[in-house]
């Protein structure tokens, strides 16, 4: 069955995050099967130099490539992807999700650690989406993304989508 799945790196420590991003999980549940796949994260030293931010992309990279299939339509979160309305976010939701339903596959959203994607993840979403010009901690990501999808629910079954 064909759902939707978050993949991320790492951990979320913080309790009020969880609380938030799990509230939004179980709203979603109301009309898509939904997924949270965390990867774990490298730890990263402070000041490393490029080599070993590339070694560090890359691992987490291979691990979240581990999580999709062929079939699946990858969203990549990234400050340099297309930045989408609400509206436009439920539109690429909706669609997708239906083909997706006929199709088989899974609609994939992808974020990562706090050194970002590494290329392989980019060069294998379908679409690379940005939320903002800013950057907002990957913890953070995780429960603004959810709470989108949420909203898109909520619109939906209000009749109002």
């Amino acid at each position: 069955m064909t759902e939707i799945r978050i993949v991320c790196v790492g951990k979320v420590k913080e309790a009020y995050f969880r609380d938030g991003i799990a509230s939004s999980l179980k709203f979603i549940e109301k009309k898509y099967r939904t997924r949270l796949m965390e990867c774990e994260d490298e730890a990263t030293p402070d000041d490393c130099p490029e080599t070993v931010r590339q070694r560090i992309l890359d691992r987490e990279g291979e691990r979240i490539l581990s999580k999709i299939s062929r079939e699946d339509y990858v969203i990549a979160l990234c400050i340099e992807g297309k930045p989408r309305s609400s509206d436009g976010l439920a539109k690429v939701v909706r669609a997708r999700m239906s083909q997706l339903a006929r199709s088989g596959g899974n609609l994939v959203f992808v974020i990562g650690g706090s050194l970002g994607l590494s290329a392989g993840v980019l060069s294998r979403a379908d679409e690379q989406l940005s939320f903002s010009a800013m950057t907002f901690p990957h913890q953070m990501m995780r429960l603004i993304l959810a709470d989108q999808l949420a909203s898109i629910v909520r619109k939906d079954l209000s009749g109002k989508g």
